[in-house]
């Protein structure tokens, strides 16, 4: 008699046979799902429809439609086009996933000239493959054999990615005669990645897009943001004429005892990017006499807003910073979000109309008294600051709204110069898994949270979903309309955000809903080697998040 094992979904308990695959489990569950299911949490831990049933457990399935199940999606599509790109340019042509772009990933073909016609080819063999069916075939082989197995054929990114992390054993993934080692979990098959487009852009390169959490059912339209496309181009050839282009050749750095020397160019990087701007205000933008900075969260905004100050001030401006918390309208009269609570988030919190007034009378000559916002009282005060500008004066405003157009409609657009900031992530694991800049906001949050605010990681991470609303938003929809973007990446930080943050993760259990997350951020910083912070400048933007900032508020 074989053995069987019960399985509870959404309190309701079935009965399976032992060895009973996910796959045919999930198939009986699919009527709850809009899309096919691509993959599991088994008692909190992320299994694939290729494992079996094994033991009695809780279980709840991820489609695309799931931050878990997009993950699966992503890098299943991933996959695909990194086999069709041999299928179709040769088996010694390699694609170089690069980062996150729009609604996919940018990617560039290496060692072969492309067009939008050889992106269309490509794109129909995807097709090919996802009608061709073919399994994900997981293989569970030791590390050092990995290693000896891409040296072989001469895939040199993959054989330094294992060389640095310490498991016994690791999980290559094939699709028909094709292997690879990708960093997460895989679809069953290559028939339920049905949603795709690719766009050639240029430089050999092409977007992948996808389906989104947000958009499960479609691909959105591609739109090219072109100054953040070139900020991350231009910090990718940076890092390129350093040598780093990977988790491996930073761990190589580090290895070498020479993370202080790295830590130096990183900080003259990012300090560089301030200094053109200056310069730019002085010598070509000479009308302007506001600096608008925004970014998402854990970008940098604070330390940024703080050492442009001090740049400009070296180029003979003076300052003055103005606060948007301090125009929070009035708690009693507040609008509220769709909770019903006093809204603090959306640009309805602030009084856009006596900002403007403000402005519009600073800029002509006016002494302006400046409110101060009390948060105890949840009243905006007048306590006999006032401000009057001169010729070389510049506001400097930091905030979450500080590009939205409402907030300066009536300031010309000549006396604005707009900055979008974010953590743009320079370095992949290797040539097929890139680096998701919102992880390393994710990180830096976690850290400051838990310094600043007390707050778990646990906390910070069940935030995480409302903050990348906030985020879509407030933010994103004016990244295009800058003067110009700043990358607050460094680096070297993930090396010295790991020794502060996996404590922190380590922290999650396994009964909180946050733990599939704290996990996968563990096995991600396994990657790197460590830091230790004691070369960190304190005028550092890392400091903002790890402490030790000699900017105080």
């Amino acid at each position: 008699m074989e053995k069987k094992y019960t399985i509870t979904f959404r309190g309701e308990q079935y009965k399976y046979d032992e060895d009973t695959l996910f796959k045919d489990i999930a198939a009986d569950f699919q009527k709850y799902y809009t899309y096919p299911i691509l993959g599991l949490n088994v008692d909190n831990d992320i299994v694939e429809l290729s494992s079996k049933l094994n033991k009695n457990c809780k279980v709840n399935f991820y489609d695309r439609s799931s931050f878990e199940g997009y993950d699966i999606y992503s890098k299943s599509a991933l996959f695909i086009l990194v086999l069709a790109v041999k299928n179709v340019l040769g088996k010694d042509i390699e694609v170089s996933i690069e980062h996150s772009m729009d609604y996919g990933v940018f990617c560039k073909v290496i060692g072969k000239k492309i067009n939008a016609v050889t992106v269309n080819r490509l794109y129909q063999e995807m097709q090919k493959i996802v009608k061709q069916d073919y399994l994900y075939v997981k293989s569970s082989v030791a590390r050092l054999d990995a290693i000896k197995f891409f040296k072989k054929k001469k895939v040199l990114d993959k054989v330094d990615v294992l060389k640095y992390i310490s498991n016994t054993y690791i999980n290559l993934y094939r699709i028909n005669d094709e292997y690879d080692y990708f960093y997460g979990k895989m679809a069953y098959n290559t028939g339920q990645i049905d949603k795709f487009k690719l766009t050639y852009i240029k430089d050999n390169g092409f977007v992948m897009l996808l389906p989104s959490v947000d958009n499960p059912n479609k691909i959105m339209p591609y739109k090219h943001h072109e100054k953040v496309f070139d900020k991350f181009r231009e910090y990718l050839n940076w890092s390129k004429s350093l040598n780093i282009t990977n988790i491996a050749d930073l761990n190589k750095v580090v290895s070498n005892a020479k993370e202080g020397e790295l830590i130096s160019l990183s900080e003259a990087y990012y300090d560089g990017q301030l200094s053109k701007i200056a310069d730019e205000i002085l010598h070509g933008k000479k009308d302007v006499k506001i600096v608008l900075i925004a970014g998402p969260s854990s970008s940098g905004k604070t330390t940024t807003s703080k050492k442009l100050d001090i740049y400009l001030k070296s180029k003979g401006f003076k300052t003055h910073p103005i606060a948007l918390d301090d125009y929070f309208i009035p708690l009693a009269i507040r609008p509220k979000d769709e909770n019903g609570n006093p809204d603090f988030e959306s640009i309805r919190a602030v009084d856009t109309k006596q900002f403007n007034k403000d402005l519009s009378n600073l800029l002509k000559g006016k002494k302006v008294e400046l409110p101060h916002y009390n948060f105890e009282l949840g009243e905006r005060e007048y306590n006999g600051d006032y401000l009057q500008l001169g010729k070389k004066d510049i506001i400097i405003v930091e905030g979450l709204h500080a590009l939205n157009k409402t907030l300066t409609e009536s300031i010309p657009s000549n006396k604005k110069y707009k900055v979008f900031i974010s953590p743009f992530t320079g370095i992949g694991i290797d040539s097929h898994s890139y680096v998701h800049t919102s992880d390393i906001r994710r990180l830096r949050r976690i850290v400051r949270d838990s310094k600043t605010r007390g707050l778990g990681a646990k906390e910070t991470l069940a935030m995480w979903p409302t903050i990348r609303d906030g985020e879509r938003e407030n933010i994103f929809r004016f990244q295009d309309n800058v003067d110009t973007v700043i990358n607050s990446s460094l680096l070297y930080e993930i090396g010295v955000l790991k020794t502060y943050v996996e404590p922190l993760l380590f922290n999650v259990t396994e009964e909180d809903p946050e733990y599939m997350e704290a996990l996968r951020l563990i096995n991600f910083l396994r990657n790197f080697l460590p830091i230790a912070s004691d070369d960190v400048p304190q005028d550092s933007v890392l400091r903002e998040f790890i402490g030790g900032s000699c900017f105080k508020d």
